[in-house]
């Protein structure tokens, strides 16, 4: 269960402001249809988050305990930096002829492929030792933090301080890395 929560605190946090968010917004701006949004944000986000989860399941067994929380140290650095960084509107939603549904789950799985949401669910995933419950928590909080931008649509930016929550998160993540790096190196 901490799997779970862990990996669904941490993407929540790590996906306010960020691209996803984006890319809900963008499209939901140009269809008006957030629930088939969120779907295929939702199939992206599992096959991102089962693929960053098996690959922290190998990892748990040939790396110490201490290199482990090292790992998770460097993840929660990675995602608050990149948090502190600002992000670009994409200018257009692609026009595939799949559909809005698996065009938004293609769209999200290869913008996200690679993010700190992924690197922060392998090494949960690493820590823990299981697959399924961080990648449903990682899929989980990328939904909380998709949901909003995709049910307010153009009201989203306008009603919440996005900036100033994206920056907050990406302190915390920082906040985390450090305690968790003085920690894995018995500094305390």
């Amino acid at each position: 269960m901490d799997a779970l929560l862990t990996s669904f605190l941490l993407a929540a946090l790590g996906e306010w402001g960020d691209k996803t968010q984006l890319l809900v917004l963008l499209f939901v701006a140009r269809y008006g249809k957030p629930l088939p949004v969120l779907a295929g944000v939702a199939v992206g986000a599992l096959a991102n988050a089962l693929l960053a989860s098996a690959g922290g399941l190998l990892v748990h067994d040939f790396i110490t305990l201490r290199a482990i929380s090292l790992l998770v140290a460097v993840a929660l650095f990675y995602a608050g930096v990149a948090g502190l960084m600002g992000r670009s509107r994409p200018d257009d939603a692609p026009q595939w002829r799949t559909g809005l549904f698996l065009t938004t789950a293609i769209c999200f799985f290869l913008t996200e492929f690679g993010d700190k949401t992924q690197f922060l669910t392998f090494a949960i995933s690493a820590q823990y030792g299981v697959l399924v419950l961080p990648a449903l928590g990682a899929t989980l909080g990328v939904l909380a933090a998709s949901a909003p931008a995709a049910l307010m649509g153009a009201k989203f930016e306008a009603a919440l301080p996005v900036k100033g929550i994206r920056i907050g998160a990406a302190i915390l993540l920082l906040l985390a890395a450090f305690v968790v790096a003085i920690n894995a190196l018995r500094l305390v």
